[in-house]
């Protein structure tokens, strides 16, 4: 019995450090994750059929989400005054998430918690990802590699002079790179990254050409 209370106890310290359907408005900082487009493809979009993964769309990173984030664990779905974005407004932003549907999707989950009107949460969404350098050897990459994350965050580190190492981080799934994942303040500064921003990727992983 003692042991099972222990596991218990295991398992409740390991859970997220908030519930879903916090207050709009509270958070300490964003983690911008950038998705690289090929690797989403390969793992989800392919099946899907997704328009982003036509070939000759010549996509790198898309802008997978704009995340509020608590110095320990994140809000999602929350409470928020402001209305749902009509179609429009998340059709125009498909150049930056990749799709329309995508752009509602983080609206939905993360955007409502930044205590922003849709319009203006995009906005800000769109000035975080122009805010960060892609290191120009993965712009328009143009055949498969296998490369060490620590070299993308090393490029990324290159790229933006004032981004610090505690700052960036690169998550892998199935052996691919899936994200780069950069922390910036409210006010859009680069900062260091709490410790569950994600999972560093280790090792050799794959990053198929641009489509």
């Amino acid at each position: 019995m003692r042991v099972i209370h222990l596991l218990l106890l295991a398992l409740l310290a390991a859970a997220p450090a908030r519930a879903e359907g916090e207050r709009a408005g509270d958070f300490d900082y964003y983690v911008m994750a950038l998705s690289w487009s090929s690797s989403w493809c390969a793992l989800e979009g392919d099946a899907r059929d997704d328009p982003q993964c036509d070939t000759g769309r010549g996509i790198g990173f898309v802008l997978h989400g704009l995340w509020p984030q608590y110095e320990e664990g994140w809000p999602s779905f929350c409470r928020t005054p402001e209305r749902d974005p009509p179609r429009a407004l998340t059709a125009a932003q498909a150049d930056v998430f990749g799709g329309a549907g995508a752009a509602f999707y983080q609206w939905k989950k993360h955007g409502r918690c930044s205590g922003l009107s849709a319009a203006d949460f995009y906005d800000t969404a769109r000035a975080a990802f122009g805010r960060v350098s892609v290191p120009a050897p993965l712009q328009g990459l143009s055949r498969d590699i296998r490369v060490e994350a620590d070299v993308i965050e090393d490029a990324f580190l290159e790229a933006n002079p004032d981004l610090a190492p505690d700052g960036v981080v690169v998550t892998c799934r199935s052996g691919m790179v899936q994200e780069v994942r950069i922390c910036l303040t409210k006010d859009l500064e680069f900062r260091d990254c709490g410790g569950d921003v994600g999972r560093v990727c280790r090792g050799v992983a794959a990053m198929e050409a641009v489509r």
